[in-house]
């Protein structure tokens, strides 16, 4: 039922039920439309739960006022009413609001409030609400859920103890090395500069000047021109660098041997200014003989042995065994959830 008051200086109250009967106790909606100025004031009645809006009709509820705009200047205030009645008989409703604080209501409708039939003849007829009752306990549907908790069970237990065993075996963590390859005169004249930095050229202990520093010539002559001239005596050297047909500085080197061994073995004595002139004549030979180079970075990879190789294949299986396992069990805790809900729904 629609119903509307003609507009009164531009206000408009319509009032809509959605239906025009009901059963005792049954809900009826009516929607109210109220069209005025914008910016006019509406006030609603404020009608509290089961208050009455005539007597023998209930307000049982009221949506909040929702307002929309026109574009004639106008705007449209609607709300919707929860009504309902506990009494047999036709009742005729309006709906009445204030606009800027003058009253309008909207036309007369008709509510219709019907009662069910009750056969009072026939008493035996009426049976009383039934208890809630309960499902039979049913083995067979609980027998899946149970035995796959079981799985369950071994599955996490499997997990705890694979998870232990991960923790036991430590991991063999392999560094990548790298190893600066510094060229043969670099070295060797790091080794000169050490040997002049703490005196020992000026020092009494000649013997382990001429040591360092014939040491420091035969690990240069070592990298620089391939043969082990740590393990030659110092006429040994001299010869091969004659047979490689490297002639720089080589009187001069050979005085350096030569003097060296007679301190090392004979207890020579030598002079400051002839412990300074064979330091001269090292250096000289170095710089003579070297080939220009940059120091070059390399990285080394550890070769791990047969024992950590199998550490390591043992741990990798255990990682892909735990995760495979866990999925399974995620996917079974899952399943066994939804199927309890389903048994019990």
């Amino acid at each position: 039922m629609l119903c509307a008051m003609p507009a009164q200086a531009g206000v408009n109250v319509e009032a809509k039920l959605d239906s025009m009967q009901i059963l005792i106790g049954q809900q009826a909606h009516l929607k109210v439309n109220v069209t005025a100025p914008r910016n006019a004031r509406v006030v609603w009645p404020n009608y509290r739960r089961a208050q009455q809006i005539v007597p023998g009709v209930e307000v049982l509820g009221a949506t909040p006022a929702d307002t929309t705009g026109q574009q004639d200047g106008q705007m449209t205030v609607s709300r919707t009413f929860t009504l309902t009645s506990f009494d047999e008989h036709v009742y005729a409703l309006n709906f009445k609001v204030k606009v800027d604080g003058k009253p309008y209501q909207s036309a007369d409708m008709a509510l219709k409030v019907l009662t069910v039939d009750v056969d009072t003849l026939h008493p035996n007829k009426f049976f009383p609400p039934k208890d809630v009752q309960d499902n039979p306990f049913s083995w067979a549907e609980w027998a899946p859920v149970f035995w796959l908790s079981m799985l369950l069970v071994l599955l996490l237990g499997a997990l705890a103890w694979l998870f232990i065993r991960l923790k036991q075996n430590k991991p063999v963590i392999v560094r990548m090395k790298k190893i600066k390859h510094i060229p043969p005169q670099q070295k060797a004249m790091q080794r000169i500069s050490k040997i002049k930095e703490e005196h020992m050229d000026t020092s009494e202990n000649q013997k382990q000047y001429y040591t360092e520093l014939t040491d420091a010539l035969r690990e240069y002559i070592n990298e620089r021109f391939g043969f082990n001239a740590m393990k030659m005596t110092s006429e040994e050297i001299i010869s091969q660098l004659n047979a490689t047909g490297n002639q720089a500085m080589i009187n001069e080197l050979k005085t350096l041997f030569t003097t060296a061994d007679l301190v090392k073995f004979a207890k020579y004595s030598t002079l400051i200014n002839e412990n300074d002139l064979n330091l001269v004549n090292a250096i000289n030979f170095i710089n003579q003989t070297k080939v220009e180079s940059k120091p070059v970075e390399e990285k080394v990879v550890p070769v791990l042995s047969e024992q950590q190789q199998k550490t390591r294949r043992h741990r990798v299986t255990i990682k892909l065994v735990l995760w495979v396992l866990g999925l399974l069990a995620a996917a079974l805790l899952a399943y066994i959830v939804w199927n309890i809900c389903m048994l019990e729904s």
